[in-house]
């Protein structure tokens, strides 16, 4: 069986709050451990108005505390707005009250706008630097040597795994060097998915990772009909747009037809970004995903879903995963 994996952003629904959200949030992952999700990500975001997960570490605390198997983690932590030191703390302070349950997911974009980044006080100049910040990482959470001057405690002997994620090939390439897993974010940046997972697999190199470990984000929208999973679909199609005028905000109320409030131009230019995405019935899913899974040959999934209600949210995890389960079978 492929394993399959939860990312979540914690979506505060348009009428909502970001403690409806964070409580979402809670909610989901106790599920989906039960459905057998491998992975439950949480991804950090800042300053927008439709995603509370921008304390990625203090809500992957949280989603522990409310799992006992499931492994949690960062999908991922944007290390550009963050010396490595203190995400070792935090991540290896996690390690160490829940061992062998933590993940690293680690990005080079700020995953925000330029005056938020500087904010940050690290700045988008700290892009630049990433490579050496991962390998100064994976360093941290390994066993200190004796007269080492500088120690992650909590963090130093907990060797969390760390992952790569990535949208060009320039993440692929890093992965591939540094032999370790690497995470494509198709759900939102498909162009070069083909490409970045055929050069990953083709330059690995064993590091902390013995062989190549492929996984690819897929957008699920599951309903009892096709119509309704298409309706569902409108939120996240809608807060796209939005994004990409530069005004974000809660996530969309969904609508019949994302058509009808996007011009032509914007809803190719959405429904271009968005297109590794599985959308319908179960058995419509479940064909949808068998030809990603054909095509792509990863060697995990990580399905996402920014769904307005969050019973029906619930609802297309809990067909995801059941799919997933049939198609291992």
């Amino acid at each position: 069986m492929i394993p399959y994996s939860l990312l979540d952003l914690s979506p505060i629904p348009q009428g909502g709050t970001a403690a409806d959200a964070l409580r979402n949030t809670l909610d989901l992952a106790r599920k989906a451990e039960r459905w057998g999700y491998t992975r439950y990500w949480i991804a950090e975001h800042h300053n927008m108005p439709g995603i509370a997960s921008s304390a990625t570490a203090v809500l992957a605390g949280q989603v522990l505390a409310a799992t006992q198997t499931m492994r949690v983690g960062a999908g991922g932590i944007m290390l550009p707005n963050h010396p490595p030191l203190i995400v070792a703390e935090q991540f290896g302070t996690l390690a160490s009250l829940y061992p062998d349950r933590v993940d690293l997911g680690l990005g080079r974009a700020p995953g925000t706008d330029m005056k938020t980044a500087s904010a940050l006080r690290r700045g988008l100049a700290g892009a630049d630097h990433f490579p050496q910040d991962v390998v100064d990482l994976i360093g941290l959470f390994q066993a200190s040597e004796r007269g080492q001057a500088i120690r992650a405690i909590p963090g130093e002997g907990t060797n969390v795994p760390i992952w790569i994620l990535g949208s060009s090939l320039f993440g692929a390439q890093l992965a591939a060097q540094l032999g370790l897993p690497y995470a494509f974010a198709s759900h939102f940046a498909p162009d070069s998915l083909e490409e970045a997972a055929d050069l990953y697999r083709h330059r690995f190199t064993s590091g902390k990772t013995p062989k190549p470990h492929f996984m690819m984000a897929v957008n699920v929208f599951g309903a009892d009909t096709e119509a309704e999973a298409r309706r569902l679909r409108t939120s996240p199609q809608q807060g796209f747009l939005n994004l990409r005028k530069g005004t974000p905000g809660p996530l969309p109320k969904p609508v019949d037809r994302f058509e009808d409030v996007a011009t032509d131009a914007e809803a190719r230019l959405v429904n271009h970004a968005l297109r590794v995405t599985a959308v319908g019935t179960k058995a419509m899913i479940k064909e949808q995903m068998c030809a990603l899974i054909d095509t792509h040959q990863p060697d995990e999934v990580m399905l996402t879903g920014m769904i307005h209600d969050h019973t029906a949210r619930l609802k297309s995890f809990e067909m995801a995963a059941e799919i997933m389960q049939e198609l291992g079978a």
